[in-house]
Protein backbone atom coordinates (compact mmCIF):
# COMPACT_ATOMS: atom_id res chain seq x y z
CA UNK A 1 0.00 0.00 0.00
CA UNK A 2 1.30 3.46 -0.88
CA UNK A 3 2.27 5.75 1.97
CA UNK A 4 1.33 9.37 2.59
CA UNK A 5 4.31 11.58 3.42
CA UNK A 6 4.08 14.97 5.15
CA UNK A 7 7.33 16.88 4.53
CA UNK A 8 8.31 20.25 6.00
CA UNK A 9 10.77 22.49 4.20
CA UNK A 10 10.05 20.75 0.89
CA UNK A 11 11.06 23.72 -1.24
CA UNK A 12 14.77 22.93 -1.50
CA UNK A 13 17.62 20.60 -0.66
CA UNK A 14 16.90 17.55 1.45
CA UNK A 15 13.16 18.24 1.63
CA UNK A 16 12.87 18.32 -2.16
CA UNK A 17 15.04 15.22 -2.50
CA UNK A 18 12.82 13.26 -0.11
CA UNK A 19 9.61 14.44 -1.78
CA UNK A 20 10.82 13.39 -5.23
CA UNK A 21 12.03 10.01 -4.01
CA UNK A 22 8.72 9.30 -2.26
CA UNK A 23 6.73 10.25 -5.35
CA UNK A 24 8.96 8.15 -7.61
CA UNK A 25 8.32 5.15 -5.35
CA UNK A 26 4.56 5.53 -5.92
CA UNK A 27 3.76 7.20 -2.60
CA UNK A 28 1.73 10.36 -2.02
CA UNK A 29 3.31 13.54 -0.70
CA UNK A 30 2.11 16.63 1.14
CA UNK A 31 4.87 19.15 0.43
CA UNK A 32 4.90 22.11 2.79
CA UNK A 33 6.82 25.34 3.11
CA UNK A 34 6.51 28.99 4.05
CA UNK A 35 6.79 30.01 0.39
CA UNK A 36 4.51 27.77 -1.66
CA UNK A 37 5.73 29.22 -4.95
CA UNK A 38 9.22 28.02 -4.05
CA UNK A 39 7.90 24.55 -3.16
CA UNK A 40 5.89 24.31 -6.40
CA UNK A 41 8.90 25.40 -8.44
CA UNK A 42 11.18 22.87 -6.76
CA UNK A 43 8.72 20.07 -7.60
CA UNK A 44 7.47 21.36 -10.94
CA UNK A 45 8.85 18.34 -12.84
CA UNK A 46 7.02 15.80 -10.67
CA UNK A 47 3.58 17.41 -10.37
CA UNK A 48 0.89 14.75 -10.13
CA UNK A 49 -2.34 13.83 -8.40
CA UNK A 50 -0.19 12.23 -5.71
CA UNK A 51 1.26 15.60 -4.71
CA UNK A 52 -0.39 18.27 -2.58
CA UNK A 53 1.02 21.66 -1.57
CA UNK A 54 0.22 23.13 1.84
CA UNK A 55 1.32 26.43 3.38
CA UNK A 56 3.29 25.98 6.58
CA UNK A 57 5.58 28.11 8.70
CA UNK A 58 6.60 25.50 11.28
CA UNK A 59 7.23 28.18 13.90
CA UNK A 60 3.48 28.89 13.92
CA UNK A 61 1.67 26.28 16.05
CA UNK A 62 -1.75 27.15 14.65
CA UNK A 63 -0.50 26.79 11.09
CA UNK A 64 0.97 23.39 11.95
CA UNK A 65 -2.42 22.12 13.10
CA UNK A 66 -4.18 23.58 10.06
CA UNK A 67 -1.63 22.10 7.65
CA UNK A 68 -2.02 18.63 9.14
CA UNK A 69 -5.81 18.91 8.93
CA UNK A 70 -5.52 19.86 5.24
CA UNK A 71 -3.24 16.90 4.61
CA UNK A 72 -5.69 14.47 6.18
CA UNK A 73 -8.58 15.99 4.21
CA UNK A 74 -6.62 15.49 0.99
CA UNK A 75 -5.22 11.99 1.47
CA UNK A 76 -7.03 10.59 4.52
CA UNK A 77 -3.97 9.74 6.60
CA UNK A 78 -0.31 10.51 7.31
CA UNK A 79 2.10 7.58 7.32
CA UNK A 80 5.47 9.33 7.31
CA UNK A 81 6.24 12.72 8.82
CA UNK A 82 9.56 14.31 7.86
CA UNK A 83 10.59 17.27 9.99
CA UNK A 84 13.14 18.91 7.74
CA UNK A 85 12.47 22.67 7.86
CA UNK A 86 15.20 24.76 9.48
CA UNK A 87 17.93 27.31 9.00
CA UNK A 88 21.40 27.98 10.38
CA UNK A 89 22.57 30.72 12.73
CA UNK A 90 26.37 30.80 12.60
CA UNK A 91 28.98 32.70 14.55
CA UNK A 92 30.72 32.70 17.89
CA UNK A 93 28.27 32.08 20.73
CA UNK A 94 29.21 35.27 22.57
CA UNK A 95 28.48 37.30 19.46
CA UNK A 96 24.92 35.96 19.12
CA UNK A 97 22.07 37.88 20.67
CA UNK A 98 19.51 36.16 22.85
CA UNK A 99 16.82 37.08 20.32
CA UNK A 100 18.80 35.40 17.51
CA UNK A 101 19.14 32.20 19.55
CA UNK A 102 15.44 32.23 20.43
CA UNK A 103 14.51 32.58 16.75
CA UNK A 104 16.79 29.65 15.94
CA UNK A 105 14.97 27.49 18.50
CA UNK A 106 11.57 28.73 17.31
CA UNK A 107 12.11 27.17 13.90
CA UNK A 108 14.58 24.31 14.40
CA UNK A 109 13.22 22.96 17.69
CA UNK A 110 9.74 24.29 18.39
CA UNK A 111 8.85 23.82 14.73
CA UNK A 112 9.48 20.10 15.22
CA UNK A 113 7.48 20.16 18.47
CA UNK A 114 4.47 21.86 16.87
CA UNK A 115 4.31 19.60 13.84
CA UNK A 116 4.72 16.41 15.86
CA UNK A 117 2.02 17.48 18.31
CA UNK A 118 -0.30 18.04 15.34
CA UNK A 119 0.53 14.73 13.63
CA UNK A 120 0.68 12.38 16.62
CA UNK A 121 -3.12 12.24 17.20
CA UNK A 122 -3.54 11.18 13.56
CA UNK A 123 -0.92 8.45 13.86
CA UNK A 124 -2.28 7.26 17.22
CA UNK A 125 -5.71 6.86 15.71
CA UNK A 126 -4.17 4.90 12.82
CA UNK A 127 -2.06 2.88 15.28
CA UNK A 128 0.80 3.32 12.83
CA UNK A 129 3.23 5.90 11.54
CA UNK A 130 6.87 6.82 11.14
CA UNK A 131 8.41 10.13 12.19
CA UNK A 132 11.73 11.07 10.56
CA UNK A 133 13.43 14.04 12.22
CA UNK A 134 16.30 15.59 10.31
CA UNK A 135 19.08 16.42 12.75
CA UNK A 136 22.72 16.99 11.75
CA UNK A 137 26.29 16.02 12.50
CA UNK A 138 26.01 19.15 14.64
CA UNK A 139 23.42 17.30 16.72
CA UNK A 140 26.10 14.83 17.82
CA UNK A 141 29.40 16.69 17.54
CA UNK A 142 29.99 20.21 18.82
CA UNK A 143 31.07 22.25 15.78
CA UNK A 144 32.81 25.60 15.87
CA UNK A 145 30.55 28.60 15.13
CA UNK A 146 27.47 26.34 15.38
CA UNK A 147 26.58 26.62 19.08
CA UNK A 148 22.96 27.70 18.60
CA UNK A 149 22.31 25.46 15.60
CA UNK A 150 23.91 22.51 17.39
CA UNK A 151 21.86 23.18 20.51
CA UNK A 152 18.62 22.94 18.50
CA UNK A 153 19.69 19.67 16.90
CA UNK A 154 20.87 18.14 20.18
CA UNK A 155 17.45 19.10 21.56
CA UNK A 156 15.65 17.44 18.64
CA UNK A 157 17.65 14.25 19.20
CA UNK A 158 16.85 14.13 22.91
CA UNK A 159 13.18 14.80 22.26
CA UNK A 160 12.99 12.16 19.54
CA UNK A 161 14.72 9.37 21.44
CA UNK A 162 12.66 10.01 24.56
CA UNK A 163 9.38 10.14 22.62
CA UNK A 164 10.21 6.91 20.84
CA UNK A 165 9.80 5.01 24.10
CA UNK A 166 6.38 6.58 24.69
CA UNK A 167 4.75 6.11 21.30
CA UNK A 168 6.08 2.74 20.17
CA UNK A 169 3.06 1.19 21.93
CA UNK A 170 0.88 2.79 19.24
CA UNK A 171 2.89 1.37 16.35
CA UNK A 172 4.64 4.70 15.74
CA UNK A 173 8.37 4.67 15.01
CA UNK A 174 10.95 7.48 15.08
CA UNK A 175 14.18 7.80 13.12
CA UNK A 176 16.65 10.61 13.73
CA UNK A 177 18.75 11.40 10.64
CA UNK A 178 22.21 12.89 11.10
CA UNK A 179 23.39 14.23 7.73
CA UNK A 180 26.84 15.56 7.01
CA UNK A 181 27.34 18.34 4.46
CA UNK A 182 24.72 18.05 1.72
CA UNK A 183 24.23 20.30 -1.30
CA UNK A 184 21.34 22.29 0.14
CA UNK A 185 20.49 25.96 0.62
CA UNK A 186 21.42 25.88 4.31
CA UNK A 187 24.49 28.06 3.65
CA UNK A 188 22.82 30.17 0.96
CA UNK A 189 23.11 33.88 1.72
CA UNK A 190 19.31 34.15 1.60
CA UNK A 191 18.83 31.51 4.27
CA UNK A 192 21.74 31.79 6.65
CA UNK A 193 21.88 34.17 9.61
CA UNK A 194 25.20 35.42 10.96
CA UNK A 195 25.74 36.51 14.55
CA UNK A 196 25.13 40.25 14.63
CA UNK A 197 27.73 41.35 17.18
CA UNK A 198 31.49 41.61 16.81
CA UNK A 199 33.92 40.99 19.67
CA UNK A 200 37.50 41.89 18.86
CA UNK A 201 39.00 38.96 20.77
CA UNK A 202 37.34 36.58 18.32
CA UNK A 203 38.08 38.67 15.23
CA UNK A 204 41.76 37.77 15.40
CA UNK A 205 41.13 34.26 14.04
CA UNK A 206 39.35 35.57 10.95
CA UNK A 207 35.89 36.34 9.62
CA UNK A 208 33.35 33.60 10.36
CA UNK A 209 31.38 34.28 7.19
CA UNK A 210 34.50 33.96 5.06
CA UNK A 211 35.30 30.64 6.73
CA UNK A 212 31.89 29.07 6.08
CA UNK A 213 30.72 30.59 2.78
CA UNK A 214 33.10 28.55 0.55
CA UNK A 215 31.33 25.35 1.62
CA UNK A 216 28.12 26.46 -0.12
CA UNK A 217 27.66 24.47 -3.32
CA UNK A 218 30.69 22.26 -2.69
CA UNK A 219 29.13 19.81 -0.23
CA UNK A 220 29.51 16.16 -1.25
CA UNK A 221 26.13 14.91 -0.03
CA UNK A 222 23.41 14.39 -2.65
CA UNK A 223 19.86 15.18 -1.43
CA UNK A 224 18.35 12.89 -4.08
CA UNK A 225 20.35 9.91 -2.81
CA UNK A 226 19.41 10.72 0.78
CA UNK A 227 15.79 10.78 -0.35
CA UNK A 228 16.19 7.29 -1.82
CA UNK A 229 17.78 6.05 1.41
CA UNK A 230 14.95 7.43 3.55
CA UNK A 231 12.31 5.82 1.33
CA UNK A 232 14.09 2.51 1.97
CA UNK A 233 14.15 3.19 5.72
CA UNK A 234 10.46 4.10 5.71
CA UNK A 235 9.76 0.72 4.14
CA UNK A 236 11.57 -1.24 6.87
CA UNK A 237 9.58 -3.19 9.42
CA UNK A 238 12.12 -2.21 12.09
CA UNK A 239 13.74 1.05 10.96
CA UNK A 240 16.81 2.37 12.81
CA UNK A 241 16.31 4.95 15.53
CA UNK A 242 19.45 6.72 14.31
CA UNK A 243 20.74 7.01 10.74
CA UNK A 244 24.05 8.68 9.89
CA UNK A 245 23.93 10.09 6.35
CA UNK A 246 27.12 10.58 4.39
CA UNK A 247 30.72 9.39 4.62
CA UNK A 248 31.76 12.73 6.11
CA UNK A 249 29.13 12.32 8.82
CA UNK A 250 30.43 8.84 9.60
CA UNK A 251 33.99 10.19 9.79
CA UNK A 252 32.95 12.90 12.26
CA UNK A 253 30.42 11.03 14.41
CA UNK A 254 32.17 7.70 14.96
CA UNK A 255 35.25 9.21 16.67
CA UNK A 256 33.07 11.54 18.77
CA UNK A 257 30.98 8.60 20.04
CA UNK A 258 34.12 6.57 20.73
CA UNK A 259 35.69 9.48 22.62
CA UNK A 260 32.62 9.66 24.81
CA UNK A 261 32.78 5.94 25.50
CA UNK A 262 36.47 6.20 26.39
CA UNK A 263 35.76 9.06 28.79
CA UNK A 264 32.97 7.03 30.37
CA UNK A 265 35.20 3.99 30.87
CA UNK A 266 38.20 6.01 32.05
CA UNK A 267 36.21 7.49 34.92
CA UNK A 268 34.11 4.46 35.75
CA UNK A 269 35.32 4.15 39.36
CA UNK A 270 34.91 7.87 40.02
CA UNK A 271 31.39 7.69 38.59
CA UNK A 272 30.52 4.79 40.91
CA UNK A 273 31.96 6.66 43.90
CA UNK A 274 29.03 9.07 43.80
CA UNK A 275 26.53 6.32 44.74
CA UNK A 276 24.99 6.76 48.17
CA UNK A 277 24.74 4.03 50.80
CA UNK A 278 21.46 3.06 52.45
Amino acid sequence: MSKVWFITGAGSGIGTGIAKAALQSGDRVVATGRNLDKVRNALRDVASENLAFVQLDVADEVQAKTAVEEAVKRFGRIDVLVNNAGYSLLGNFEEMTTAEIERQFATNFYGVVYVMRAVLPVMRQQRSGHIINISSVAGVVGLKHCAAYSATKFAVEGLSLSMATEIEQFGIKITVVEPGFFRTDLLDARNITWASNVIEDYAAEGNVQEMWSPYHGTQQGDPAKLGDALVKIAGMENPPKLFVAGSDALAAIAPAVEERLQATRANEELSKSTDGSF
